[in-house]
């Protein structure tokens, strides 16, 4: 099987893993995608605020190889505060409303002790079918 690595252009490049992967049956593996940039600088610290870049960071990926929302069939989400997140449902909901539209896709929620950066409050991951 053949795959094509996707990076999106204005960011900066990836070290030791892929951004996404594209195989040749258009099935799009998207990378965890943490709260930061495309310059990998956290413009914020809060558990929504960082959920909603993630959300476009998958969002840009999934567009640079072809795709949109809808086409996300599964999310993976990692988080370090269970606490936080049920705390803020009402924000979660709108947030992902605002980012994502209605589409719901299969998901998972894992609680985690931390991520690999430290400034990061949670990591999704995607598939997608292009």
């Amino acid at each position: 099987m053949s795959h094509r690595i996707i990076q999106p252009e204005n960011w900066i490049s990836a070290k030791g893993y892929a951004n996404g992967v594209l195989t040749d049956d258009g099935t799009l593996y998207v990378g965890g995608q943490i709260g930061w940039t495309a310059e990998q600088k956290f413009e914020s610290h809060d558990f929504v605020g960082q959920m909603e870049q993630a959300l476009e960071n998958i969002l840009t990926v999934v567009a640079e190889a072809g795709g949109t929302a809808e086409n996300i069939t599964r999310l993976t989400w990692y988080v370090t505060d269970k606490k936080d997140y049920m705390a803020r449902q009402r924000e979660v909901g709108e947030i992902y409303r605002k980012v994502m539209g209605r589409h719901f896709p299969a998901m998972t929620m894992v609680v985690v002790s931390a991520l690999v950066e430290d400034a990061a409050l949670l990591e999704i991951e995607a598939t997608a079918k292009i």
